[in-house]
């Protein structure tokens, strides 16, 4: 059987904040090349999370996906924690 693909968008991201209840906040970067100057140029943005259990710290790489809205501001939600900060 063939795998159901799903029409929810995923991105990448590092946790830059965790101090909301059950949300963090992912700075997602992107790379393209400048239409006039074909330089690669890189932009961020950061989105609001849905974490349940509370469980991303401060410099997790995380993949998030959309989802309904939960709030004014959070329509993402974290799906898995990619790799894990240091811990110092």
């Amino acid at each position: 059987m063939s795998e159901v693909s799903s029409n929810k968008r995923t991105l990448e991201g590092v946790v830059v904040s965790n101090k909301g209840d059950k949300t963090i906040i992912v700075e997602v970067e992107r790379r393209f090349l400048h239409a006039r100057y074909r330089k690669t140029v890189s932009s961020h943005k950061k989105y609001m999370a849905h974490d349940a259990e509370n469980t991303c710290n401060i410099g997790d790489t995380v993949r998030i996906s959309e989802c309904r809205p939960l709030s004014r501001r959070k329509t993402w939600m974290m799906d898995d924690v990619i790799t894990r900060a240091e811990q110092l």
